[in-house]
């Protein structure tokens, strides 16, 4: 199967968008979850029949060193992950999640060292924290986050859009932007 998947990305690579963005990686194109889905769609259909955990429990077994997260719930956003682990831009596998948490905590830590060049030592207030600790979440499920996404929950229920503005002020489009391409990086 593994074999299999590698061939079709191989085979697909300049037809599927999904797979031409992390191919390329251009600058300004972001991969998105329509972009994903397509993805997910093409891989579901005969001959192949694969879905996301079929494909991680396959890696498993055969690079079990260089596997983590075999036994969690896949979701969509890990297609994200077995491609890049397929074509070789990662050396390991992990979920897509764990990856966002993983560059969001580094994103913070650059935060925090910035800041403390000022005089705040602490660059963000518990409210904005959690706020951002949101938005991770609502990237590593959907790669991306725009303004429009404030007004789903769990974001309404915190007080929507006007709320993120009143906490991030004019800096809300800049840590959007910087974020969708850190996190997913």
């Amino acid at each position: 199967m593994v074999q299999s998947f590698e061939q079709f990305i191989q085979a697909h690579k300049d037809e599927i968008t999904a797979l031409q963005v992390l191919y390329s990686k251009p600058y300004k194109q972001r991969l998105t979850f329509d972009a994903v889905k397509e993805l997910a769609n093409a891989i579901e259909k005969p001959p192949y029949l694969w879905n996301e955990s079929q494909l991680w429990n396959a890696y498993a077994a055969l690079e079990k060193s260089k596997v983590k997260g075999a036994s969690g719930r896949r979701i969509l956003t890990d297609l994200v992950s077995l491609v890049r682990f397929a074509i070789h831009q990662d050396n390991e596998l992990i979920p897509f999640p764990e990856r966002v948490n993983v560059n969001f905590n580094a994103w913070v830590a650059t935060q925090s060292r910035h800041s403390g060049e000022g005089r705040n030592p602490e660059p963000f207030t518990r409210d904005q924290f959690h706020w951002l600790e949101m938005i991770r979440d609502h990237i590593a499920a959907n790669l991306s986050i725009e303004p429009d996404d404030f007004e789903l929950p769990p974001f309404t229920q915190q007080g929507g859009l006007g709320k993120v503005y009143q906490l991030f002020g004019d800096q809300l489009s800049a840590i959007i932007e910087e974020l969708n391409e850190t996190l997913a990086a």
